[in-house]
């Protein structure tokens, strides 16, 4: 049976995040200023001439898929790397609900930019934290140094995303809470938090790991754009 994660980015802007979707019958992509993730209905000509017509002009898309897709036609890989997937179906443990943070909404968009910007966790755009949940740590003049939100939304299952941490804040265990917060959010509502992670990272899976998520399946994280 094919899991609803195996295919991200289709089953959850044709779930609770459908309101988000551009393109048609044949293929998906978020609005631009929430992410540049695109997915096609299947392998044929006609869903592949459709993912290719959703990359920019002047930009990139990317694909999340656990089966290797082929190459829309008329675009090119930039980037393609092979991660890990884990799903936390037991809860979570090790959340610290009582840590000094702050939900971030849209008046924060533009400094969480630039901390992604910085930090680059991943893909981020301008309107990327308000697809919810997003909490935040700021320094005391006000910078922010840390955060995490949610993402892709398929079914029952809520992505855990954008964590990261100013360079000047690291190993104070920010990452840390931030992620047990977002993630028991997610329990709390019925539904269960995933995530992705290179699987080089040896520090971030064990930190995964260690509040409850598990390993369930590599897939392919691929970046294109047009010829």
């Amino acid at each position: 049976m094919v899991h609803p994660l195996d295919r991200p980015v289709w089953n959850a802007l044709h779930s609770r995040q459908a309101h988000l979707a551009i393109g048609g019958r044949k293929a998906v992509g978020y609005q631009r200023p929430y992410a540049m993730f695109i997915a096609g209905a299947d392998h044929s000509e006609e869903s592949l001439a459709a993912m290719a017509e959703l990359v920019p002009e002047d930009g990139q898309a990317a694909l999340v898929e656990r089966e290797r897709w082929p190459l829309p036609p008329g675009t090119r890989v930039v980037a393609d790397a092979v991660i890990v997937q884990l799903v936390a179906p037991n809860g979570i443990t090790g959340s610290e609900a009582d840590f000094p943070f702050r939900e971030l909404g849209e008046t924060d968009e533009p400094d969480a930019l630039a901390l992604a910007t910085l930090c680059r966790p991943g893909p981020f755009f301008a309107r990327t934290s308000a697809l919810g949940g997003f909490i935040g740590v700021r320094d005391e003049g006000g910078r922010l140094i840390a955060m995490a939100g949610e993402r892709m939304k398929v079914g029952e299952f809520t992505e855990v995303s954008a964590v990261c941490t100013h360079p000047d804040h690291r190993g104070r265990g920010l990452a840390r809470r931030l992620i047990g917060i977002v993630a028991e959010r997610i329990v709390e509502r019925g539904e269960i938090p995933w995530l992705h992670s290179y699987p080089d990272n040896e520090a971030a899976l064990a930190l995964y790991e260690s509040l409850g998520f598990r390993r369930r399946a590599e897939v392919n994280y691929t970046i294109i754009e047009r010829d």
